[in-house]
């Protein structure tokens, strides 16, 4: 006698098989790629052997030295200073009461959802209106617009699991305001702090169309000199390249991951 399998195992096996193509949709691409940057042939399309020779070239390329120089500086500067705002910001969302918090706390987290277009068209046209030159310092003030959001919002998904009354018993023992916030919040949040940074330094490296159009002459950062470049067609040194950031974006932000769960189980063990 044939008995069927029962709906839960065929459903399983339906959610198996979607995951897995999904899986293939998002990963195959990065696969090929990774294989191309090993092609010897300059041409993608032709595979004529494995060779390491354009990872040499590309680390001889002063182009894209001084790109990755230029992405490095903005997106070391840009989360520099939306650390110190973004977490200030975060505290002061979560400590206080002030009014229209809500609506500044809506706008706060408004470059989470605004499309990128449109920050880097009003950027562009505030810089135009005050006459405001192109170059390096105004990618990384584009740049620290949504970082600072994203700081913010790491920062402020922390204090869900922090004990309310921590700077309170401080202030009890006789601590300062400052001392209390340095000595005894800081520390707290120090997790969700790093790992908004570390995800804040991948989206700025990443990041193309903002600073498409807020560089000026001589500013081009890696994402742009990429772009500049795969417009004559894709060759095997910009092929490592992006594997190159492929993975040292994905470490990047498995650490910010590691370092925010390990805080969220050091806070509730104690």
């Amino acid at each position: 006698m044939n008995i069927s399998p029962p709906n839960n195992q065929l459903r399983f096996s339906w959610q198996a098989i979607f995951s897995l193509l999904m899986f293939l949709f998002m990963y195959l691409p990065i696969l090929v790629l990774a294989v191309y940057s090993f092609n010897k042939s300059p041409y993608s399309a032709d595979w004529q052997g494995f060779t390491l020779d354009w990872y040499g070239k590309l680390f001889n390329d002063e182009r894209i030295l001084s790109a990755l120089k230029n992405s490095l500086i903005v997106a070391l500067s840009a989360v520099g200073i939306s650390a110190v705002f973004g977490t200030l910001m975060a505290v002061g969302l979560a400590r206080y009461r002030f009014p229209g918090k809500g609506l500044y706390q809506g706008v706060t987290y408004l470059p989470l959802i605004i499309p990128d277009i449109a920050i880097a068209v009003s950027t562009l046209v505030f810089l135009a209106t005050f006459a405001i030159p192109l170059n390096i310092s105004t990618i990384i003030g584009a740049h620290v617009v949504f970082c600072l959001a994203y700081i913010a919002l790491v920062v402020s998904s922390r204090f869900n699991n922090l004990d309310p009354h921590l700077e309170e018993a401080a202030l009890d023992l006789g601590a300062t305001p400052v001392q209390a916030f340095f000595q005894a919040l800081l520390p707290q949040l120090m997790p969700g702090i790093i790992a908004g940074c570390l995800l804040a330094f991948v989206l700025s490296l990443d990041d193309l169309l903002i600073a498409s159009f807020t560089a000026g002459s001589g500013s081009n950062t890696l994402p742009i000199e990429i772009f500049s470049r795969i417009r004559t067609g894709v060759k095997p040194d910009i092929n490592a390249l992006s594997l190159i950031l492929i993975v040292f974006s994905a470490i990047v932000v498995l650490v910010a991951e590691l370092i925010r769960l390990a805080g969220e189980k050091s806070t509730i063990n104690k």
